[in-house]
């Protein structure tokens, strides 16, 4: 499970939006009043249309025990290099006509500065999605009804809501048991009400790109990529908690292997290590970027991170320098040379050396007790197995090897 997809802590509920030095509504104007803005992206960043991908996903609307809201403005101020935010998370709840972001709906005033901001990240050529689901299960249930009518009520409410803040797609982040059908009707629909350049982008976790392994989604991706691949933009893919490991390229080459296009494979980090287990500093991170960069050139689908408002090294008071040190490596016009540890050959190549799926993959981090991985691996499981079956039933050992022995 994502525990990392969390609502934001019912004490935001009354969250109102002054800044108290000033006792205004915090907008774009007076944010940005005498600000120079400097060209973006920097000369050495590749045009934001072309490359590798830079997505950041933006949940923690506010500070910590805060009124503050966390501002968006300097993905766009300083050279990031970020080329997508995903707003999260909405969510569609038992009542037809009750959706919300995180826990008001988005029409609150609490996030009159994000809806501002977002404003002006778009018209720098940002795209803007939403994250429709996460850990908070039943949205994506109420959207497999087998009931045209009952499917639309929750539809309708969804739609409605991305028609009205302008947004340039969707994130199905789907962590719960939905149908085949059921998720092939909604990319249909979504395609159908919002045309051909409307973005939908998916966010399974790494084990769900590689063959007969436990995820959180209930499909198969690859039959939904056989049979609606060309819908697909992309899959923003989890690599921590359990589910993967960014330290080293071999997780990501592996799901190459396994028929991917590395296209359409972004690499999902942690921003900070508060937000769960496998993050991954910069003095390692740095190389596997580089690495991934140098063998994959633009081809490479990128990097996503999980979540903005405390990524290191800046941390709450500085998020965006971990964004700015992402693209600076994999949105290179010139792609930096790898560390030979990382791939690095002395010249740029595509030709990437495959590693299939199996025991020589470095174990993911993850929180589990030593003696609930080793119990499933005296029943046959490989550790990669016995984490991912773990991440799917919340830990519960028993479960975990039913899950197993069912596959």
């Amino acid at each position: 499970m994502r525990a990392h997809f969390r609502r934001e802590p019912a004490r935001h509920v009354a969250t109102r939006l002054y800044i108290r030095t000033h006792k205004s509504v915090l907008t774009p104007t007076n944010i940005l009043a005498g600000t120079t803005m400097p060209p973006v992206p920097s000369d050495e960043l590749l045009p934001i249309s072309e490359g590798p991908r830079v997505v950041i996903y933006h949940q923690t609307h506010h500070k910590p025990d805060s009124e503050e809201p966390v501002s968006l403005l300097p993905l766009i101020t300083k050279p990031t290099g970020v080329t997508h935010v995903i707003i999260a998370a909405v969510h569609l709840n038992t009542q037809p006509g009750d959706l919300t972001l995180n826990d008001n709906p988005p029409s609150h005033p609490k996030f009159a500065t994000l809806w501002s901001e977002v404003s002006w990240l778009r018209a720098a050529g940002i795209k803007i999605l939403a994250m429709l689901g996460g850990a908070a299960k039943g949205t994506f249930a109420r959207l497999d009804s087998e009931s045209k009518d009952d499917f639309m009520a929750y539809y309708s409410l969804l739609r409605d809501f991305l028609r009205t803040y302008s947004l340039d797609g969707i994130d199905l982040d789907v962590e719960e048991e939905m149908s085949l059908p059921g998720i092939i009707r909604l990319i249909d629909t979504l395609r159908s009400d919002f045309g051909p350049d409307f973005l939908i982008t998916m966010a399974p976790v790494a084990t769900a790109l590689l063959p007969a392994q436990p995820h959180l989604s209930g499909f198969s991706y690859f039959d939904l990529e056989r049979q609606r691949g060309q819908e697909i933009a992309w899959y923003n893919t989890q690599f921590y908690c359990g589910w993967g490991d960014a330290s080293t390229p071999f997780w990501y080459d592996a799901i190459i292997a396994s028929g991917w296009a590395s296209g359409r494979v972004v690499m999902g980090l942690l921003t900070s290590p508060k937000l769960g287990a496998g993050y991954v500093g910069w003095e390692k991170l740095e190389g596997v970027l580089r690495g991934l960069r140098w063998r994959y050139g633009t081809a490479f689908g990128g990097i996503m991170g999980w979540e903005y408002f405390c990524a290191e090294p800046g941390g709450e008071a500085r998020p965006w320098e971990w964004v700015e040190k992402v693209g600076g490596v994999v949105r290179r016009k010139v792609a930096l040379e790898a560390p030979a540890e990382a791939g690095g050959q002395g010249q740029q190549t595509q030709q990437v050396p495959l590693r299939p799926f199996g025991a020589a993959l470095p174990a993911p981090a993850h929180a589990y007790p030593a003696e609930s991985v080793k119990t499933l691996q005296e029943l046959g499981f490989d550790q990669q197995q016995a984490v991912a079956a773990l991440n799917v039933t919340d830990g519960n050992v028993e479960q975990a090897a039913g899950l197993l022995f069912a596959d």
